[in-house]
């Protein structure tokens, strides 16, 4: 998911560079949901591996 974010985010800057205002703010968009996503998920997976009692991975 965080590949997915990066990859809006590149297009989005593209989109800017080339002057697509509306493209851009679309892709920076669902870059923003999409990095909001992956961090949500990733603490969620973290709380439940710790209370489970598994040492998180390294």
């Amino acid at each position: 998911m965080l590949a997915w974010a990066l990859t809006f985010f590149i297009i989005s800057i593209v989109a800017a560079m080339l002057g697509f205002t509306t493209v851009a703010g679309a892709a920076a968009g669902f870059a923003k949901v999409l990095f909001f996503v992956f961090l949500a998920l990733t603490l969620v997976a973290l709380v439940v591996g710790a209370s489970r009692g598994r040492p998180p991975p390294i």
